[in-house]
């Protein structure tokens, strides 16, 4: 799947089948079920997962939260919107097909 058809799924009920973990929760996020993004991740202890959480955290505006879970993936706080780190995050997971 590309970006482009990952983008086109959201306007589907749920996601496609095809998703992994990562990609699932970041489909989620984007049809704005925050809720359901933090459950699909929060309880995986890889970076991966970690770095999701962060940025989730990072939405919903808890950023000492965030931080910590950055700093935990080995990552910084992006300077972007959240907007652009979303769209480098399924991006990366799309290109390496990442699956749990």
């Amino acid at each position: 799947m590309n970006f482009d058809a990952f983008q086109s799924s959201l306007s589907a009920p749920v996601p496609p089948d095809t998703l992994n973990v990562y990609l699932r929760a970041l489909w989620y996020d984007a049809k704005d079920d925050w809720k359901k993004a933090h459950e699909l991740v929060q309880d995986i202890e890889n970076k991966t997962a970690t770095r999701l959480h962060a940025y989730l955290h990072r939405k919903e505006g808890d950023i000492w939260n965030a931080n910590y879970w950055y700093n935990k993936a080995g990552a910084h706080m992006p300077g972007c919107s959240l907007q652009k780190e979303w769209e480098e995050l399924v991006k990366e997971l799309l290109a390496h097909s990442i699956s749990v």
